[in-house]
């Protein structure tokens, strides 16, 4: 939607003698868009809520609990990337073998920006959950150029706020996105017969340090008991499978859906 600045120039120039076409190419907007500026100069339709976080006293995202997840699916598997004219679009790839955290994905994004559309795009074995806004990188200041795991990912004062008020909703958005739970298993011999035992055991996979950091954080605050894995001497998994730690990871994350 062009602002009325943009909207008032085009409309005067043609009303100097300027043609369609050069107003057009000038400001880079349609022949059909100025003529219907001729008719009618002020928007049409709906106009959706400001970004809380442009206000003069910038505020929290509307639903802290979905934002708190849609941060961690973001932070695992999500991008944000410019289109045009100042708008940016939101992608998170998903595994179509969960289509219950895809619906769950959307859900978030619509809660914490309800006037932005949603759509999805399928490719082989994911679908792109994908929303356009001119006020992602507001939301997450993480935005930047580079993979995830080379550059800094730090999370502003508000956004360490909404995350304590709601880890356990981040923790679900970072395994729903880097994360599974499987079940290991493991024999013993007993009374001289070997016995296969087996246990569930959370995994969550992140290249980036900090992420990696964010993630165990939290799970310190929340008592959840975790270890360091490493693949090819270099921090990588980051397991919980101490029978406590699963059972409290079980009761407010569970298995993909």
């Amino acid at each position: 939607m062009y602002d009325i600045s943009t909207r008032k120039r085009a409309v005067a120039l043609v009303a100097q003698g300027r043609s369609l076409n050069s107003v057009s190419r000038e400001l880079g907007v349609s022949r059909h868009a100025i003529r219907s500026w001729q008719t009618r100069i002020e928007p049409l339709g709906h106009v959706g809520r400001p970004c809380p976080r442009c206000r003069k006293v910038p505020g929290p995202p509307q639903n802290p609990a979905a934002y708190a997840y849609l941060l961690g699916l973001y932070l695992g598997d999500g991008c944000i990337n410019a289109h045009r004219r100042g708008v940016y679009f939101l992608r998170v790839v998903l595994d179509l073998a969960w289509p219950g955290i895809i619906d769950a994905c959307e859900a978030a994004i619509r809660a914490v920006r309800p006037d932005n559309s949603v759509c999805r795009v399928h490719r082989q074995g994911c679908a792109v959950v994908t929303s356009f806004s001119k006020h992602w990188p507001c939301l997450f200041p993480q935005h930047g150029p580079g993979r995830k795991h080379e550059r800094p990912i730090v999370l502003e004062p508000w956004q360490r706020t909404i995350v304590d008020a709601h880890p356990w909703d981040f923790v679900r958005g970072l395994i729903h996105s880097d994360g599974c739970r499987i079940t290991n298993w493991t024999t013993r011999v007993v009374a001289g017969e070997r016995k296969r035992y087996e246990y569930p055991r959370y995994f969550f996979t992140n290249k980036s340090d900090d992420i990696r950091d964010l993630y165990t954080g939290t799970l310190d605050r929340l008592g959840v008991e975790w270890t360091q894995c490493t693949r090819d001497g270099d921090a990588y998994n980051v397991s919980v499978a101490r029978k406590a730690s699963v059972t409290l990871m079980d009761a407010h994350v569970g298995p993909k859906y």
